[in-house]
Parts: C-alpha cells; sequence; structure tokens
C-alpha cells in the first residue's frame, strides 16, 4: 500500500533500511524522541537509540495508514523481525517542524 505521507515521514521509513545516519538525518538538532519508556533528546542520543535497536533487532517497517490528530501526523506500521512479539503493529506519532522530524512517539 502507498500513503501519501509528508517529506520528512517519508524520508525516515525510507531511511530506516538504510542505517542509522540517514535516519538521524531526518531529525531537526533538539528533536525528541520517546520509544520503550525511553526519551531520547537530540541528535547524538537519537543516533545511539538507532544503533542500539539496529544492533539488537533486524526487522522491516510497513506503514499500512495514516492520520492527522491536534497537529501530528500518526502512521501505523506493521513491524515484524526477530523481536519478541513481532509481529506487531505500532503508531508512529510525528511532530514535523521546519521541514523535519521535532518529535517522534512510538507506541503500540
Amino acid at each position: 500500500m502507498t500513503l501519501n505521507l509528508a517529506e520528512p515521514i517519508a524520508a525516515y521509513f525510507a531511511a530506516e533500511s538504510s542505517g542509522p545516519e540517514a535516519v538521524v538525518r531526518c531529525f531537526t538538532n533538539n528533536a525528541v524522541v520517546k520509544d520503550e519508556g525511553q526519551t531520547y533528546e537530540g541528535l547524538a542520543a537519537i543516533d545511539q537509540w538507532r544503533r542500539e535497536a539496529a544492533a539488537k533487532f533486524t526487522y522491516t517497517c510497513e506503514p499500512l495508514r495514516s492520520e492527522q490528530t491536534n497537529g501530528k501526523t500518526i502512521v501505523t506500521c506493521r513491524l515484524e523481525g526477530n523481536f519478541p512479539g513481532s509481529p506487531v503493529d505500532l503508531r508512529f506519532i510525528f511532530g514535523l517542524e521546519r521541514g523535519k522530524i521535532g518529535s517522534l512517539e512510538i507506541e503500540v
């Protein structure tokens, strides 16, 4: 399924398969990511978050649907891979700033 996603969000999902450096370039300098009960603030912390996830697991992420709520874009994705509970549908809640991702919260 092809979704019409804003450029920074489409770039994020495309970068997932390219490595942590490509993912980090999608974020503003002071971006905040919340995932699995942890908060990562700034590009260095986001880079570390992506590197740790890539070292632990191999997975694919398929965006299934997208909606706008309260100024945020919520993309529901199916993640499949070598992690406990696979496959799982997760919600990626994006806040955009100046053409990049300013905030991302990932939840079940």
